[in-house]
């Protein structure tokens, strides 16, 4: 049985930040998104990739934004005043990033929205968009099979792990109650068919306690979007039983 010294990798959304650095403060070997708080599994899926190959960020990578430097592979806590700065700070977390993927038993992916950004002249999937302006991207929703299509090779590939999914109970606002609704879903199927597929891969209910179980506005945060402390709580004390 797991105990708190086996390693475990989260990758994913804010929330997954939340929860990961709560078992992180009581003792869990846990290694926290080396890329930074990712959101769409084609980002998840690219950045595990990333942790695979080991291959280094260069200068065809950055981007210079507002007086600093970053990539559309990173969060913007990435951010650095000079390119090699960015670089130095990018590469170390990638090789501490792939050592924690190599040596997890755990890997935890939180999904939080089906949405992808696509960059028009690298025809590259961002991670973050940095506040580049939004004529250079085009706004496409992933499909449950373009989802699982992107997470099943790289769980194939490590099936000595073992892979838990969750979908984020952050709301995604911005596209209306409905569209957050069907993008959620869209995960969760997408969730479900990989854990039918792979018996190395569960899945974790954190979107399901939050909006079936916990419900009442009493449970979320002031905006209406992010869940309150001890709705995380809860969740996470939820998760660390099943660890």
């Amino acid at each position: 049985m797991p105990d708190k010294t086996t390693p475990i990798l989260m990758m994913g959304s804010c929330f997954s930040t939340e929860v990961g650095q709560r078992l992180q403060e009581e003792g869990y070997d846990v290694t926290l998104n080396p890329f930074g708080i990712l959101f769409n599994p084609a980002s998840i899926a690219g950045s595990l990739e990333r942790l695979e190959s080991r291959e280094p960020f260069t200068a065809a990578d950055v981007i210079p934004r507002e007086g600093q430097y970053c990539s559309f592979h990173h969060h913007g806590s990435f951010r650095r005043p000079s390119l090699e700065a960015f670089l130095e700070n990018a590469n170390a977390a990638l090789k501490a990033g792939a050592d924690a993927f190599d040596a997890a038993h755990t890997v935890v992916l939180t999904l939080g929205t089906a949405w992808i950004f696509r960059h028009i002249e690298r025809n590259l999937i961002v991670s973050n968009c940095h506040k580049v302006p939004a004529r250079e991207f085009v706004r496409e929703r992933l499909s449950v099979e373009e989802t699982v299509a992107l997470l099943a090779p790289v769980i194939a590939r490590h099936a000595d792990k073992r892979w838990i999914l969750t979908v984020s109970p952050v709301r995604h606002l911005a596209d209306g109650l409905h569209g957050n609704q069907v993008s959620k879903s869209t995960l969760i199927l997408a969730a479900d068919t990989l854990a039918e597929r792979f018996p190395n891969v569960e899945y974790f209910p954190s979107y399901e306690i939050m909006t079936d179980e916990l419900r009442g506005w009493r449970w979320w945060a002031a905006n209406h979007t992010h869940p309150a402390p001890e709705a995380v709580e809860i969740i996470c004390d939820r998760f660390k039983a099943i660890l």
